[in-house]
């Protein structure tokens, strides 16, 4: 008899469950447990691949990073980044070195990004972002966007699929646009909003390192596309978004360190990229 999708991921889950009681609680860091390809194969969705998510994540709690689950249908996998790379950096870790954020990093740390910054920018005058102009995306329409977690979508697909289009924040890269970037301290981002609504809008930055430290400023903006640029001048997590109409943006990350020297090695606490 032919199990549903809901009995298969009962199954699924205690099977989890029954591994986990035996021996310790919890993974431990040898172990690797795969569920995406039975699950994936039964739900033909993301549903089932959430809940696994949801249901792992309970359990690594218990031991942070020991359960890497990845989906090629789920959205909000964390564990999905572009081209295989996955940035690996603790900033929400209990138990982590916190002066990760301030060591420098080799080149393979930033290369996945390397058309999203550029050595040079417009000028940024006590403010967050550069003055808004507006943007003609005719003139360069992106080939694809990328999500937080690195999912890419063709950029016409996510035009003509969005039910109803509201305030946007991109980071514009040479061919793509992306919701996050890794940068070198001192470059420079273009950033690309989109408001379906022009008129005054209030931009936020959350600056993140051991302590937070939040900015705000108020820009013009064009109804439509706007292009502005963003100086990573400073090391840390940068979390930037706007408001317009009462209505937020999405939030874009750019975490920014510093170069390693040539020659020195990189930092022990933090995965490696992998290809």
């Amino acid at each position: 008899m032919r199990l549903s999708n809901l009995g298969l991921c009962i199954i699924v889950v205690l099977s989890l469950v029954a591994v986990t009681g035996s021996g310790q609680m919890g993974y431990s860091n040898q172990q690797s447990v795969s569920v995406t390809k039975v699950v994936g194969e039964t739900s033909g969705g993301n549903y089932l691949n959430k809940s696994v998510s949801m249901s792992m994540t309970s359990v690594a709690n218990e031991n942070p990073g020991s359960v890497n689950v990845s989906s090629s249908r789920d959205y909000l996998n964390p564990n999905l980044i572009s081209s295989g790379y996955n940035s690996n950096f603790p900033w929400y870790s209990s138990t982590g070195p916190r002066s990760f954020y301030s060591q420098g990093y080799s080149d393979s740390t930033f290369s996945p990004f390397r058309e999203y910054y550029a050595s040079s920018g417009t000028t940024v005058v006590s403010g967050i972002i550069s003055t808004p102009i507006k943007f003609d995306i005719a003139q360069k329409t992106p080939s694809r966007i990328y999500f937080g977690t690195g999912q890419p979508l063709p950029y016409t697909q996510y035009v003509s699929t969005a039910p109803s289009r509201t305030n946007e924040l991109w980071v514009q890269g040479a061919t793509d646009w992306s919701q996050y970037v890794v940068s070198p301290l001192g470059t420079w981002l273009q950033l690309v909003a989109y408001a379906p609504v022009g008129g005054s809008a209030g931009f936020y930055e959350i600056v993140q390192t051991d302590t937070t430290t939040p900015n705000y400023k108020t820009y013009q903006f064009y109804p439509g596309y706007n292009t502005m640029n963003f100086n990573a001048n400073q090391v840390g997590r940068h979390i930037l978004l706007y408001v317009v109409n009462n209505q937020p943006s999405n939030v874009v990350i750019v975490d920014v360190f510093a170069q390693a020297q040539p020659g020195s090695m990189p930092p022990s606490a933090i995965a490696a990229p992998s290809y």
